[in-house]
């Protein structure tokens, strides 16, 4: 069992930057692939980003470039780097691992364990 605490989420104007941080129980830490999910209002739960076990890392088309996942497997912490923020980016973020089983990395439904979620609120 892992239980995901993220932290970091907030209010800023656009163009602003914030940090999210998840940090994982546990000490199989290093063997999850850890993603990070996005839902807003009366939306889907969406893909973000992911950072695998083994290190690769994936983003979706709307975030990449401006944002950054990144893993330190000493603290079982998994970041995610937020800039050039616009209004569209708030949701309510999720970070979420999945073991080394084949499947989707994008999918919601194929990651096991999830955090609470941490608000974020982007200001025009």
């Amino acid at each position: 069992q892992v239980q995901l605490v993220e932290s970091g989420g907030g209010l800023v104007q656009a163009g602003g930057s914030l940090r999210l941080s998840c940090t994982a129980s546990g000490r199989t830490f290093s063997t999850y692939s850890m993603g990070w999910f996005r839902q807003a209002p009366g939306k889907e739960r969406e893909f973000v980003a992911t950072c695998t076990w083994s290190g690769g890392i994936i983003y979706s088309d709307s975030v990449k470039g401006r944002f950054t996942i990144s893993r330190d497997n000493a603290k079982n912490t998994v970041y995610l780097q937020m800039n050039s923020l616009k209004p569209e980016d708030t949701a309510v973020y999720y970070c979420a691992a999945r073991g080394r089983v084949p499947g989707s990395l994008r999918a919601p439904y194929e990651y096991d364990y999830w955090g609470q979620g941490t608000q974020v609120t982007v200001s025009s």
